[in-house]
């Protein structure tokens, strides 16, 4: 599988209008090379350069298994009108919460999972919570990282 995104490059900086200093939206993002039996997406963004140690950005799952994008700036609802579960961020939101280091260059992990199942979480799922569901149903996965400094 790959995964990819029109305004983060793999490795390179993030834009401001995807982080606490400009809009704070999420980014679009879009993936290919899906494995068959595919019934659902889950995709998790975090910071492991975070002083107090890996900060999560986004918790998202049950995306349907034949979506193949996210666009940008998806709201911070517990359920998306594609029937996509959000978790909740470090931040204590449900959905995006973009990058914001205290000082640094951080890195951003954009990950995606294949699996062959839905999961039974409930909006605003942590990360560890999806971690644990996810146990044995994945069939692919890949990520994106992308870096910001304030």
């Amino acid at each position: 599988m790959k995964i990819e995104s029109p305004v983060i490059k793999d490795g390179e900086s993030i834009p401001a209008r995807y982080t606490c200093d400009g809009g704070d939206i999420s980014p679009p993002l879009s993936w290919s090379g899906v494995p068959g039996g595919v019934r659902s997406f889950a995709l998790i963004c975090d910071d492991p350069d975070a002083p107090m140690g890996t900060w999560v950005h986004w918790v998202l799952f049950n995306l349907p298994g034949e979506t193949t994008t996210l666009s940008e700036a998806l709201p911070g609802a517990g359920v998306l009108d594609s029937g996509a579960v959000q978790g909740k961020n470090d931040f204590g939101r449900i959905g995006y919460g973009g990058p914001c280091p205290p000082s640094g260059r951080h890195r951003y992990f954009f990950k995606l999972y294949a699996l062959d199942t839905l999961l039974a979480l409930k909006q605003g799922a942590s990360k560890n919570e999806l971690l644990q569901a996810m146990e044995g149903h994945i069939r692919g996965e890949c990520r994106i990282v992308g870096h910001y400094a304030r």
